[in-house]
């Protein structure tokens, strides 16, 4: 398909993400319509559809849901034009508060001083968006828009905010297609950890401790199985195992950066009157590993490996099985070398990844993540690291893409994307170039 038949499908990202947030636009304006009290949040597209966030003091039943996706399918057969206009701030305020939209009010208020504030009008609905949006409702196949959940969650992710009930909804431009997604969804169901892990008395969860599995003895023989299997291929290629401690003080997470930069996401704690972290990462652990004795570089590559316990905290509303959780185990290594071994290296590993995920019969693709806005170090060693990190897997015969900005703070990096059989994709593995 040409660059151009393919610029109004599907198989066009930004037409996917248009197409979906045009939905949620069509789900408020329905809920509008319905239930005219309920205050209106944000309602983005999002990987696989869309959601709306609406301030309602009870949850949605699933007639509801019907309700709702009816008078979308109402909204998509009227052709509503979509109409973009600007309004300056004190107007914009005044429009929102008019129509009783205190959430909206507060985004504007919240909008830089220089800041182009655009609302989208359909019909009887406006909202406040910076788009973009289709032209028309009625490019929308009705009979295609599948309202999947209606979950709680808080504004702006504060959990001393107001909790709201986010409906997530899916949309495609042929109903085939949404019955092929429903029947995907369901057999996911089917197959979900969640469920399995208690049937085969794998794991659980307790009111005690959201978020941190405990493994039950079945889950133990298959964990300990796959942890053999991981020592013996690590041997294989040459790296030594270490362990580092849970908890280390405060100052070498400052050293290290993590406390500028990701201390929001970090357990403290205070002994002996000096202040602690309990690590999110093995990373600083193991630079301390490698610093404790003078290394020749006739020692390099030195690769260490570590089955490193690390917690990290998660909001509670995006907790999910052992998907999400507030305590994992990092199969970790930091592997140490010149410059000039760099390729070989991350060649290496690349090997030792293609191994293990063929083993269990798990193909991926490949992102090469950028410089992020909020970053360490000079920007020259970052583009020498990108290079190195591209001219590897490209020597390699890999297919990657650029996920621009999205390397971690200290480096870029390859995340490796792992497919499973219901086609659904996580990022699992990645090879970071840590020049800091």
């Amino acid at each position: 398909m040409s660059e151009e038949n393919n610029l109004y499908t599907f198989e066009n990202e930004t037409y996917r993400k248009t197409y979906w947030h045009t939905c949620s636009h069509v789900l408020a304006q329905a809920m509008k319509r319905l239930h005219p009290e309920v205050k209106l949040a944000i309602g983005p597209s999002i990987d696989n559809g869309f959601y709306y966030d609406f301030d309602t003091p009870e949850p949605f039943t699933e007639g509801q849901l019907e309700e709702l996706e009816a008078e979308m399918r109402k909204i998509c057969k009227e052709k509503l034009k979509l109409e973009r206009f600007e309004l300056p701030r004190q107007e914009a305020i005044r429009f929102m508060e008019e129509r009783g939209e205190p959430f909206k009010v507060e985004l504007i208020n919240d909008l830089p001083e220089d800041a182009v504030i655009s609302f989208y009008k359909q019909g009887d609905f406006t909202d406040l968006c910076a788009g973009p949006h289709l032209d028309s409702t009625g490019r929308i196949k009705g009979n295609a828009i599948k309202l999947t959940a209606c979950n709680a969650a808080y504004w702006r992710g504060d959990s001393s905010r107001e909790t709201l009930q986010r409906i997530y909804g899916v949309a495609f431009p042929r109903k085939d297609e949404l019955d092929e997604y429903l029947q995907r969804i369901e057999e996911a169901k089917r197959r979900d950890h969640r469920k399995l892990g208690k049937e085969l008395g794998l794991f659980m969860m307790a009111d005690e401790g959201p978020g941190f599995p405990f493994f039950l003895p079945k889950g133990m023989v298959l964990k300990n199985t796959l942890l053999d299997y991981w020592r013996q291929c690590h041997k294989r290629y040459g790296y030594v195992e270490i362990a580092t401690p849970i908890i280390l003080n405060q100052d070498l997470w400052h050293r290290s950066g993590h406390w500028d930069h990701y201390k929001d996401n970090m357990y403290t704690t205070v002994i002996d009157g000096e202040d602690y972290a309990v690590k999110p990462m093995n990373c600083p652990g193991g630079m301390l590993v490698y610093r404790n004795e003078p290394h020749s570089y006739r020692d390099l590559p030195l690769r260490m490996a570590e089955l490193g316990l690390v917690h990290r905290h998660e909001m509670s509303g995006a907790l999910h099985g052992l998907f999400r959780v507030r305590c994992f185990t990092q199969d970790d290594a930091h592997i140490f070398m010149t410059p000039d071994q760099m390729k070989d290296e991350i060649k290496n590993v690349v090997r030792l990844f293609d191994e293990i995920y063929s083993t269990f019969g798990l193909t991926y693709q490949i992102e090469l993540s950028t410089m992020p806005e909020d970053h360490m170090g000079d920007e020259a060693v970052w583009k020498f690291a990108e290079d190195t990190l591209q001219a590897a897997i490209t020597e390699m015969g890999k297919d990657f893409i650029i996920n621009a900005g999205d390397g971690a703070f200290y480096g870029p990096k390859l995340d490796f994307h792992l497919s499973d059989s219901l086609g659904r994709t996580w990022q699992c593995g990645t090879i970071q170039l840590d020049m800091q």
